[in-house]
């Protein structure tokens, strides 16, 4: 088992997608995050049932920097309830799991 996780969520659009991922990196609580275009989710909301084209973020990070992830998409996601999933690494390429450790940041300083 590594530190290392891969946490979804989904946006609206896909600038916010994009400008997501690119502040998630910025702040280095990701290392890297892949935009899947136009996935289709179908969801209970308030009581409706919704059919909605979203795109899927998946996030790269380390498990000590979930907090501030959190909080950082807290703040900038549009939706009322961000989906937020964290399922942990549990091996992969040494030099990819190096690589990731280079490019996030700290628990005490993300950014």
């Amino acid at each position: 088992m590594t530190d290392k996780i891969v946490v979804f969520s989904t946006c609206d659009s896909a600038e916010e997608a994009a400008t997501l991922a690119r502040h998630l990196v910025e702040q280095r609580v990701a290392a890297c995050v892949n935009i899947v275009p136009a996935v289709r989710s179908i969801y209970r909301w308030k009581d409706q049932l919704e059919d909605a084209a979203e795109w899927l973020l998946v996030i790269k990070s380390r498990r000590d920097l979930m907090p501030a992830l959190r909080a950082e998409i807290a703040k900038r996601h549009s939706y009322e309830v961000p989906e937020l999933l964290a399922l942990p690494v549990v091996d992969g390429s040494e030099s990819y799991l190096e690589w990731l450790d280079r490019e996030l940041g700290t628990a005490e300083t993300p950014a």
